[in-house]
């Protein structure tokens, strides 16, 4: 989230960058900073009122030993009085300091310079573009009929088990699968970044520490028995691992990948766009996760951008980069670059991946601080992206690599799939 101090100091700036979101910040802001005066406000009559109280004790101590019980007793009445003012007291600061929160909560990251002003996905600005569209035979179908023609992935048994969105693998389209979670996890930790498992489920801590919650609550599962969240990346777990830690400078930069499942409700999603492999509930993802000193996260932003696109260029995909408007920007992000690959068959493109830099938003809701050259803390700067989320990336090697004899695999994967031909 902002932090207060920041509001408090460029109020104006704040309402001008969220307004590339397409919100009037305003009524939002000035309703949070008459809060936050009148919480301050009880503050200091708190502080008052207990530096008299501890005042009047000691007073009392000394007429005592001195032998004027009387007067001691009278001010013993003003002491019974201060403890009622410091409850009530205490009971607005802290009523206050929940609303306080929880209008914190709900104002979205600034976007960063570079983003402009839009509605929607529409409005989102290519800023690259690389690879051959490939010309395909008439009879090219798109993946889910090429899912059943080759008895890889069967839709309708998942609906049998779970419901619509979560299919199931088989024979070489789940060893395709596997071979993709390798090859990402490999490609990831060549690069520097330390492969690391964690939790499927997380606490609402967790998902507060990201921004999850409560922007996205009804787009989580939640296991309501025991109050946990099903992840809808891993970067919830890997980021939250860093919750309420000091780092220092020479801890910088952390990279952690990470492969897992991911689940998401997807409220409200129907239509064409959403068939086969283009929205599930349960998908597997590979992310990469960097904690950053603030003065570096917009080179290793940059960095996590070329990442990517090495790994597209090795499994020969036309995809293209596109900066995203205000209006299409994710809440807790400040700048992100969505990565998208043509679907030859279904002639569309696929989103596949999301880079983003959050600078402290996540950091300031994680209480992640580092300590400065000049000992004192600072908020870190998080960053993370998708490399890569497997559905769409597996779409379009399905319909982009298929010839009338079968699927071909791309080279790179040939050594972790063990054949080069669905057929």
């Amino acid at each position: 989230m902002l932090q207060l101090q920041t509001i408090r100091d460029n109020k104006d700036e704040i309402i001008l960058a969220l307004e590339k979101r397409n919100i009037d910040a305003r009524p939002m802001l000035d309703n949070l900073l008459q809060l936050d005066e009148k919480r301050r406000t009880a503050q200091t009559k708190l502080d008052n009122v207990l530096a008299e109280s501890n005042k009047i004790s000691k007073e009392i101590g000394v007429l005592y030993r001195t032998g004027k019980a009387q007067e001691a007793n009278a001010l013993k009445e003003r002491t019974g009085t201060l403890k009622e003012e410091s409850k009530q007291l205490g009971e607005e600061l802290s009523l206050a300091a929940d609303e306080l929160q929880s209008l914190l909560y709900q104002i979205p990251n600034t976007p960063h310079t570079s983003v402009r002003k839009g509605s929607s996905e529409e409005d989102n600005e290519e800023v690259f573009k690389e690879g051959d569209i490939p010309v395909l035979d008439t009879s090219a179908l798109p993946h889910w009929e090429l899912a059943k023609k080759y008895d890889i992935i069967d839709f309708e048994l998942g609906v049998k088990i779970a419901g619509a969105g979560f299919p199931v693998y088989k024979g070489k389209g789940a060893r395709l699968q596997r071979a993709l979670i390798a090859y990402f996890l490999d490609k990831n930790t060549e690069a520097g970044y330390t492969e690391i498992q964690v939790p499927h489920l997380v606490n609402e801590l967790s998902g507060y520490g990201t921004g999850q919650l409560p922007d996205k609550e009804g787009q989580m599962y939640h296991v309501t028995a025991d109050d946990l969240y099903l992840i809808p990346t891993a970067e919830v777990p890997v980021t939250n691992i860093f919750r309420d830690v000091i780092l220092n400078q020479d801890d910088f930069p952390i990279t952690y990948t990470g492969y897992t499942p991911c689940f998401r409700r997807e409220a409200g999603s129907y239509g064409a766009h959403v068939r086969g492999l283009n929205r599930l509930h349960q998908f597997d993802k590979v992310e990469i996760v960097r904690v950053e000193h603030p003065t570096n996260s917009y080179k290793a932003l940059d960095g996590m951008v070329e990442h990517v696109k090495g790994i597209l260029r090795a499994l020969k995909l036309p995809y293209r980069i596109l900066r995203l408007c205000g209006g299409d920007l994710g809440f807790t992000s400040a700048l992100t670059f969505d990565f998208e690959v043509f679907s030859t068959a279904q002639d569309r493109w696929l989103e596949i991946s999301s880079v983003s830099n959050f600078e402290t938003y996540q950091a300031n809701r994680l209480k992640l601080r580092f300590k400065d050259e000049n000992g004192k803390s600072q908020l870190a700067h998080t960053l993370n992206g998708s490399s890569l989320a497997l559905p769409r990336v597996l779409a379009g090697i399905l319909e982009n690599y298929q010839t009338p004899e079968g699927i071909k695999i791309p080279e790179v994967l040939v050594p972790y799939c063990g054949f080069d031909m669905i057929d």
